[in-house]
């Protein structure tokens, strides 16, 4: 893992893609490789559960299976920032499951805009009238150290080619093919606890669609 430090405005600068509308998956269509959340159907929790015991609830039902293929680093506080990271993405899928844009979930594990993200997330799928299903795969976690160890900027990779969208009313799947537009590449802003907060927390997120180094 890398420990350098950089300027966070380095980092996201003006330019990068930010993905903002939520459609469902499988890379079948341009417009539907954004954050996904939970399949619909059984209220059964399914593996991805969060392993922190001491955070919110972000289970998903059985029919989303949530993958993280992330590597642990040495670094006890970029490990933090890497779990943390994860249980946002987990906590953003909670949400659309419950179709609660103020899901307490992802508002414990984030802050600022990638909270602001996260409800602009939900709310797309809550008027889409969706749920995802299959399976989501995140892989290939980077965290580097900025700003003198104020900040981790996480990265991974996104591979959602076997995640499909369903619709709430009459539960039609909507498969796909996959394709560039199955891979992202997400870059997450971690800020260290402070003041009230006692954990890692997501400060920003952008996400850039199509991206070939995701796919070899």
């Amino acid at each position: 893992m890398a420990r350098r430090s950089l300027s966070t405005a380095a980092v996201f600068a003006v330019g990068t893609a930010l993905l903002l509308t939520a459609c469902g998956g499988g890379g079948d269509d341009g417009s539907k490789d954004e954050i996904e959340g939970a399949g619909g159907g059984s209220d059964r929790p399914s593996a991805s559960a969060s392993a922190d015991p001491a955070g919110p609830d972000v289970s998903v039902p059985k029919d989303l299976n949530l993958v993280f293929d992330f590597s642990a680093p040495s670094d006890p506080k970029q490990a933090k920032a890497v779990d943390n990271a994860a249980n946002y993405i987990r906590a953003l899928k909670h949400g659309i499951v419950r179709q609660d844009a103020n899901d307490p979930a992802y508002r414990y594990y984030s802050g600022a805009q990638a909270a602001q993200y996260a409800k602009t997330q939900i709310n797309a799928w809550i008027d889409g009238g969706w749920v995802p299903t299959g399976t989501d795969r995140y892989f290939k976690s980077e965290a580097t150290e900025l700003s003198d160890g104020k900040a981790v900027l996480v990265t991974f990779c996104r591979n959602q080619a076997k995640s499909f969208s369903k619709d709430i009313k009459g539960g039609k799947v909507h498969y796909g093919k996959e394709s560039l537009d199955s891979y992202q590449k997400f870059s997450v802003l971690m800020s260290p606890p402070k003041g009230e907060d006692k954990i890692w927390k997501a400060q920003k997120i952008e996400v850039q669609g199509r991206v070939k180094e995701c796919r070899g």
